[in-house]
């Protein structure tokens, strides 16, 4: 049988090693602000031969370091990395005014993009923060579907961008990404973009039976419908839209003067107010 001396020393460097550890998971927890989450210090290498057990995470207390974040070259090295993976779907990859990473992808390509960019370790972007589109009546396709993308754990955002037309579906990512729900049901009612596999594709800021997409460019910024109470019918009717005040022809040249020194009066007015004022001195006449 052990000492009680004996077992003491036993004891003594385990209750280090929780002191320790405490101390040092305190100072983390003070330090978390400062913060720096990077790539390898050789990313060339990682990038060249994409072997993923190459890439680590450094974690650097310089504050210095962390209030230059992001790193644009990272993470244009990143773009081009996720680029040689995906070349199938990945059609360019910029980087904006504002320093986020921009993926410009075929629409078949939604799904399997945003899959690799919210699960893969050194991308993390499991936030989708939201789904909007844009559009060009002009193109070939012309809307533009974009998703705003996040990471907390590096603290990076990134946009991805699609195209389709009125007619093609593109693939829901309600299955990776909840809060994709109600920003895909906003895009099908304003937009008319319909997304396959979506649980619930309904209208949700129209109302019932609202008929069109009130963000294309081809629809009348007044509608086709007003709404009002009927006092007979004791509910709310549906009418087309009078606009009560008729359009005018308005003359973008004005009479009054306002800068007499640096433009002469347009001849026509001149005239106008010429045969104006003879007109009224004839009628004073008669």
């Amino acid at each position: 049988m052990m000492s009680s001396s004996a077992l003491r020393s036993l004891v003594r460097p385990a209750a280090g090693l929780v002191v320790g550890s405490r101390a040092l998971v305190a100072r983390s927890r003070v330090l978390a602000p400062a913060l720096s989450r990077c790539l390898s210090d050789q990313p060339n290498d990682f990038y060249k031969h994409h072997q993923a057990r190459d890439v680590i995470i450094r974690r650097t207390e310089d504050e210095a370091e962390c209030s230059s974040y992001p790193d644009t070259d990272r993470l244009e090295k990143f773009g081009q990395y996720v680029a040689t993976i995906l070349p199938k779907y990945i059609q360019d990859v910029r980087m904006t005014s504002i320093k986020e990473l921009e993926f410009l992808i075929h629409p078949e390509g939604v799904v399997p993009v945003l899959g690799m960019l919210k699960d893969h370790t050194n991308a993390q972007f499991k936030a989708l923060m939201e789904i909007t589109a844009v559009d060009v009546p002009s193109r070939p396709y012309r809307f533009e579907l974009v998703y705003c993308l996040l990471s907390h754990h590096y603290n990076a955002r990134c946009i991805v961008k699609t195209y389709t037309d009125e007619l093609t579906p593109v693939d829901s990512v309600t299955a990776l990404f909840k809060s994709a729900d109600f920003g895909e049901r906003e895009v099908w009612d304003m937009f008319g973009i319909y997304f396959s596999g979506h649980p619930d594709l309904r209208r949700i800021l129209t109302d019932y039976g609202f008929e069109g997409h009130p963000f294309r460019k081809d629809f009348p910024l007044t509608g086709y419908t007003e709404v009002r109470y009927d006092n007979e019918l004791a509910r709310v009717v549906y009418e087309p839209v009078e606009v009560a005040q008729e359009f005018r022809k308005f003359e973008m040249d004005t009479p009054w003067e306002m800068f007499p020194n640096y433009r002469e009066v347009p001849k026509h007015l001149l005239e106008a107010a010429q045969e104006k004022a003879a007109q009224e001195v004839d009628d004073e006449k008669k």
